[in-house]
């Protein structure tokens, strides 16, 4: 079993400016897009900080964000990769299964990535996720580089969003048929 503190704060600072952004979607009536907090339990405290300092996480969660952007559902998990190589690993089965149901029921879902080293952001549709995913049956590594990523999804801050992920879903929902919906 997963413990809370095994993980450190990794993604915290991708997590706060896309907190950042989304408070700024909602002040400007753009959308409302909330945080989902992962469920865990206490197991032992730090009585001097009042702190919690080991906890076990109660069950799995589904993605990191969820919300409405101008009558869009969306949702949507924040991930990290330190390198140019992101591991689907990082990507759990729960979380992929939740997306695709999503999609199902009308709604968009997405993942944004930050590759650290060159701070740059990439808005993925789910879509495209779901092709690595399926490449790998085909006995593909279980991976996808920052080079076959589609630069038109890569994101750049603008009015004050600093990971736009706006201009990456009108993009995702421009190219989308009636089929793929």
């Amino acid at each position: 079993m997963a413990t809370w503190n095994s993980r450190g704060l990794r993604g915290s600072t991708f997590e706060e400016l896309i907190n950042a952004t989304n408070d700024l979607y909602r002040e400007k009536g753009l959308g409302l897009v909330q945080k989902i907090p992962t469920p865990i339990t206490p197991v032992s405290f730090d009585t001097a900080t009042k702190q919690i300092t080991k906890a076990y996480f109660e069950k799995d969660s589904t993605v990191d964000y969820i919300g409405v952007v101008q009558g869009v559902p969306v949702c949507f998990d924040a991930k990290e990769s330190m390198s140019d190589t992101f591991a689907l690993q990082n990507i759990h089965e729960h979380q992929f299964r939740f997306m695709e149901e999503f999609e199902k029921q009308g709604g968009v879902s997405f993942l944004l990535v930050m590759f650290t080293k060159r701070n740059d952001f990439y808005y993925m549709p789910f879509r495209e996720l779901a092709g690595y995913v399926e490449r790998v049956k085909e006995g593909h590594a279980k991976n996808f580089k920052y080079m076959e990523l589609d630069d038109d999804y890569f994101l750049k801050p603008e009015g004050g969003a600093l990971v736009h992920y706006l201009k990456g879903l009108a993009k995702d929902l421009s190219e989308r048929t009636p089929d793929s919906e």
